[in-house]
């Protein structure tokens, strides 16, 4: 199942990063599903081929977007995702993390792996100065994560996103190049 003909963008010890690709749908929304209970209510991320090949589509050809996968590097496999959104380039340099584990990856360290990788590559080859997250507050895996990697939280917006019907508070967490180096 695990698809390896694509090469990692950058590798720690037990992970690397890529690229999502169309071919990555199958075993995706095969963990998508394996997941729901650990994603809901925080994520819904695609468990069908057609909303699988929408989402890779819109990562794949929205300049505004980059999705990486964390893939074991024992095996190949999909350990979970994480994206940036809302890309804007010039003065800004600015993008909004996004990112889930899959159910037999979580609380195995490789989640934490895989953002400090994709944390790297975003303020190297992608040239992005400030990463954002924005999350839920009582998504205490999704904080522990985001502050774990260096994160400091700055803001508390209330109805800030539509998430399983209804606005929801989002704690901002942030961080900048400068607080990397």
């Amino acid at each position: 199942m695990p698809h390896t003909a694509s090469r990692h963008l950058a590798e720690g010890p037990r992970v690397g990063i890529r690229p999502f690709t169309h071919e990555d749908g199958a075993e995706f929304t095969a963990r998508a599903r394996e997941s729901r209970d650990l994603h809901h209510p925080w994520l819904f991320p695609p468990g069908t081929a057609e909303a699988y090949t929408a989402y890779a589509r819109g990562l794949i050809e929205d300049p505004a977007k980059a999705g990486f996968l964390v893939c074991e590097k024992d095996g190949g496999g999909i350990a979970g995702f994480i994206n940036i959104n809302n890309i804007v380039h010039g003065a800004f340099r600015s993008g909004a993390l996004g990112y889930g584990a899959f159910a037999h990856a979580a609380g195995r360290g490789l989640m934490r792996e895989g953002l400090d990788l994709v944390i790297g590559y975003a303020f190297g080859p992608m040239r992005l100065h400030r990463l954002e997250i924005n999350v839920q507050p009582r998504n205490t895996a999704s904080i522990a994560l985001a502050r774990a990697c260096g994160f400091r939280l700055e803001g508390f917006s209330p109805d800030m996103l539509f998430v399983d019907g209804a606005w929801r508070d989002h704690e901002r967490w942030a961080l900048t190049a400068e607080m990397r180096a």
